[in-house]
């Protein structure tokens, strides 16, 4: 019903800049609908929410990333965005788009995002 691509992923330095992309293709559901949101995977860690952006565009941000990450939407090309500034060795991980459409949760495959100098 509902599939998630991340891509724009990669190696950056530390303080350097990464955006991350998901284009959802959806059949029964309208993709304004859907919450949108970024999470993240660290080795030995637990999933850890990133950002979150309803439909209309309320964006919602994890505190450890606040000033630095953005997340956006484009209604019309059902695509989200994470715009990464100024990251830090502690922001690698694999990055998950995910959509939260109240009875279903589906995710996207993941994107390395590694930061190292």
């Amino acid at each position: 019903q509902v599939q998630l691509a991340e891509s724009g992923g990669g190696l950056v330095h530390p303080g350097g800049s990464l955006t991350l992309s998901c284009t959802v293709s959806t059949t029964q559901i309208e993709f304004s609908l859907l919450l949108m949101g970024w999470y993240r995977l660290a080795p030995g860690t637990q999933h850890q929410l990133v950002a979150t952006i309803t439909g209309s565009g309320q964006a919602d941000y994890a505190d450890y990333v606040k000033g630095r990450f953005t997340i956006s939407r484009d209604n019309a090309k059902n695509t989200v965005a994470l715009q990464m500034d100024n990251l830090n060795p502690e922001d690698t991980a694999v990055y998950y788009c995910n959509a939260n459409a109240i009875a279903s949760i589906y995710w996207g495959q993941g994107t390395q995002v590694t930061v190292s100098s």
